[in-house]
């Protein structure tokens, strides 16, 4: 069966293939020559494309008839070095802009630089930090008095700093600082001595002092009979005590008078800048009934008057104070108080240094910054006028908006011809406050017109 279907099959085929020879024009030669042509002539197309496109291409002929470029112009001498000169200036130009540029960066890196090192001095200068730089300085023969413990331990507690040096005055107290300043190298530490200095002496050793200022000072030489007999009791007192002011009393006299007192005087001569004070405690206390009621410098027999006319004489012409003590524990709280004044001091002369306390740079100081251009001058007179008693921010700020500085309400009392015309100019301006007006009022205008003309600085504006 398969092979007589394979016949029939094979010739339908050849019956197809004879059919198709014999009718034109669907031969399968016809169609592929058909293509071929087509291929040709899409070629050729392609060919001469190609040939077109390569000759558009081409750069024309030397000898063709092309539109000639223009002739370029060429340029002279002055116009070449004119040129260049105009890059040579750009270029100045730009140096310059950028060496103004970083000029402008180094100047704003030291000022940034400056206010640092301001802010760090400033910081440096205020009490609580002054104190840590702050050095008590103790002469080594202080220690051996009974009672000196006392203020070894509370300079211990406080964790402040103390030194036994023994080239200063002999029984003083010193102090030192060492406070940071601005050098060629930046900030450097500098220790400064003190002027303040304490010289602790017991009853015998003022005594000295009060004999060898008799002898030496004209204004106590009427006192010759008064000294000679309050000597006389002193000496009658310390053989009345124990032993130990004995023995005092003799090495005084083996030394001889103004043992204690000729030293003062080469430490003053040397430092004329020196303020020293006389501590006088009694180191040997009486412990008898009502002993502590008894001022101690009544226990040196002097009369009153006498005792202030030594210290007048110590004050006036050696500037030399004198404070009687009971003990080493009054002793140790003086050194205190002294040793936090003179930590405060520094940042208190910086404070009072400035011209003018109320235009302070700062809002700790409720200070008003004024620019450059001059912004800000109009709130510090305001704060100027606030300075005045009674007188309120509302009330201020009425006067500043009528009159803007002090030259004009200065032109505007000069126009007045009568005194109380002047007093009374500002009594009329309204001062609003927490939405309430009133007038400024005649006792305040007459209290800045006073402010502003008065010759006498004692005047009392009030």
């Amino acid at each position: 069966m398969s092979l007589l279907r394979r016949a029939k099959t094979w010739e339908i085929s050849e019956s197809e293939d004879s059919d198709a020879e014999t009718k034109p024009g669907l031969g399968s030669d016809n169609s592929i020559q058909t293509a071929s042509t087509e291929k040709q002539e899409q070629g050729s197309h392609n060919s001469a494309a190609n040939r077109g496109g390569s000759a558009a291409l081409a750069p024309p002929a030397a000898g063709g008839s092309g539109t000639p470029s223009p002739a370029r112009k060429r340029r002279s001498k002055e116009e070449i070095e004119e040129d260049r000169l105009k890059v040579k200036e750009r270029k100045e130009a730009r140096e310059k802009q950028r060496a103004a540029r970083a000029q402008e960066q180094e100047e704003r890196r030291r000022e940034q630089q400056r206010r640092r090192e301001a802010a760090k001095t400033l910081k440096s200068l205020r009490p609580e930090n002054c104190l840590k730089c702050i050095t008590v300085c103790i002469h080594p023969v202080l220690l051996q008095q009974d009672g000196s413990d006392v203020l070894l331990d509370t300079l211990v507690s406080l964790d402040w700093k103390f030194s036994i040096e023994s080239e200063q005055l002999v029984g003083s107290i010193a102090w030192t600082q060492d406070l940071p300043q601005q050098g060629e190298g930046g900030m450097v530490s500098v220790v400064e001595e003190e002027e303040q200095v304490l010289l602790v002496l017991s009853l015998a050793d003022f005594m000295d002092v009060v004999i060898s200022v008799n002898r030496v000072s004209s204004p106590l030489s009427c006192c010759n009979g008064v000294i000679d007999c309050m000597k006389e009791l002193w000496l009658l007192e310390l053989t009345l005590r124990s032993a130990t002011p004995q023995i005092i009393h003799s090495q005084a006299v083996e030394t001889g008078v103004g043992s204690f007192w000729s030293p003062i005087l080469e430490f003053l001569n040397r430092d004329g800048k020196k303020v020293v004070t006389l501590l006088v405690t009694d180191s040997e206390p009486d412990y008898r009934s009502n002993a502590h009621s008894v001022p101690l410098q009544y226990k040196l027999g002097m009369d009153h008057l006498d005792i202030e006319e030594v210290l007048v004489y110590l004050q006036l012409y050696k500037n030399i104070s004198v404070v009687f003590l009971d003990s080493w524990q009054e002793v140790t709280d003086h050194v205190c108080a002294v040793t936090k004044a003179l930590s405060k001091r520094p940042f208190k002369l910086l404070t009072e240094g400035a011209e003018l306390p109320f235009c302070v740079d700062g809002s700790w100081a409720s200070g008003v910054w004024v620019e450059k251009d001059g912004s800000g001058l109009i709130q510090v007179w305001s704060r100027q006028i606030q300075q005045l008693n009674r007188v309120s921010p509302a009330v201020a700020s009425a006067v500043t908006a009528s009159y803007p500085s002090p030259q004009l309400l200065l032109q505007a009392y000069n126009s007045l011809g009568s005194e109380e015309d002047r007093k009374g100019l500002l009594a009329g301006l309204s001062a609003k406050s927490g939405g309430k007006e009133r007038r400024v009022g005649p006792e305040i205008s007459a209290r800045v017109y006073r402010c502003l003309t008065a010759h006498n600085p004692q005047l009392v504006l009030d």
